[in-house]
């Protein structure tokens, strides 16, 4: 049982990861998105917490997780799932949101044995000529980050990116998380975006895999998403009708049921 203890554990390449660990029931590995850290989940935590022993990752550069060096690679992200997981009291189930999706379909492809199932939901990478960011963008954004400008930064990512307007967000707990992490962006988005999944690399894959993608979400999601499921031996792909890349915060409980409905409890 998770007691809402802080649980640190040693990554393949000596940073430390921090966890949250909270809830009780099979273990599910949960990893948030870009500009983000583990209290993205708050509007789920509860509710979640009722049927799952959920380790909330702060992923690398953030939170809790110290030592993060500066030569960044996605396998590097994908190691520290693995060193979660391993610490886990079962084989867990893995939940990946946005750039935690994508960690998750990289993990698929180099180590899917250290998980259950996994429950991407639009991972973000480009893709038949849909692209994520317009062109130019990483360079404004970080040209905002230089001049000290977070807030600009982050409302311009929502923008030009999420296609949502930030306001609401900004009234959210998580907002001053994700101005802290919001230099990780560029990082993820010069190197991590590159990732261009084939089927080749899932050709061990036996598990349950889900990919969820929102009928209102900018097309590059949409896209993304059906080219991840296609590339994996048994995946399903799920349409989630007038829901976007928030569904956590716009319709929390229609998140956990779909959680509910997809991990074995």
């Amino acid at each position: 049982m998770g007691d809402g203890s802080l649980l640190e554990v040693t990554s393949a390449d000596g940073a430390t990861i921090g966890v949250e660990v909270v809830g009780s029931g099979p273990s599910l590995v949960a990893m948030h998105g870009s500009t983000a850290d583990r209290s993205r989940w708050a509007p789920v935590r509860e509710a979640l917490s009722r049927h799952f022993t959920l380790y909330l990752v702060d992923r690398r550069g953030r939170g809790a997780s110290t030592g993060d060096p500066d030569s960044y690679a996605l396998r590097r992200e994908t190691e520290d799932v693995v060193a979660v997981a391993a610490a886990c009291d079962d084989l867990p189930g893995y939940l990946g949101h946005s750039y935690g999706a994508v960690i998750g379909l990289d993990l698929l492809a180099t180590a899917p044995d250290t998980i259950a199932a996994a429950l991407l939901y639009e991972p973000p990478f480009d893709i038949g000529g849909h692209t994520t960011f317009p062109p130019g963008f990483l360079d404004a954004y970080e040209d905002l980050l230089a001049a000290g400008d977070r807030e600009a930064a982050l409302q311009m990512f929502y923008r030009a990116v999420i296609g949502i307007d930030p306001e609401p967000m900004r009234a959210l707990p998580i907002w001053q998380a994700r101005l802290a992490a919001a230099h990780t962006l560029v990082r993820e988005g010069r190197i991590g975006l590159r990732y261009a999944p084939g089927q080749e690399d899932f050709a061990d894959v036996g598990i349950p895999v889900e990919i969820l993608a929102g009928t209102t979400s900018p097309p590059v999601f949409g896209a993304a998403a059906e080219a991840a499921a296609s590339a994996i031996p048994g995946a399903r792909l799920t349409w989630l009708e007038g829901q976007g890349h928030t569904m956590i915060d716009a319709d929390p409980d229609g998140f956990v049921r779909k959680m509910l409905d997809f991990f074995p409890r």
